[in-house]
């Protein structure tokens, strides 16, 4: 590993069926689940896995995108972020993440943070690691101890 790398875990455990207690390595006051029950008829307990793809990829997104205004210090009046999750079957007739569509609103009433957002939107994707990242292919080690 090179100095400019670094690793960070995550963990989860089995709690029930399909149902992960999910660990950050952060305190948190609320245990996190991660549920993939997909029960229509039930509350979920927690995101399924696409939604926490989704999610970090309109985080990623929406961070880059306010840093490259907080480069100028220049605020937002508001920014509000979604992320659409399209899945469906592959040729194989297994359940993928086929498209994600990410919308973001930056909303300013100043002149110069509007100028600064057109700036932005030109390029703050490519600082986004997690986007980048799907976008390249990321290599997945898989084992088991």
């Amino acid at each position: 590993m090179s100095e400019n790398e670094y690793k960070s875990k995550v963990n989860i455990e089995l709690e029930s069926n399909m149902i992960f207690k999910w660990d950050l390595g952060i305190l948190m006051e609320k245990t996190l689940f991660i549920d993939e029950l997909h029960s229509k008829n039930e509350e979920m307990l927690g995101p399924s896995a696409s939604k926490l793809l989704a999610s970090a990829i309109l985080g990623c997104l929406s961070a880059s995108f306010v840093f490259c205004l907080k480069k100028r210090n220049l605020t937002l009046d508001d920014f509000k972020g979604e992320a659409e999750i399209i899945v469906g079957k592959n040729e194989k007739n297994l359940l993928r993440v086929k498209e994600l569509n990410v919308h973001l609103t930056p909303t300013s009433s100043d002149p110069e943070v509007l100028k600064r957002i057109e700036q932005c939107k030109k390029f703050f994707e490519q600082y986004c690691t997690i986007t980048e990242s799907v976008r390249a292919g990321i290599t997945v080690n898989v084992d088991f101890k």
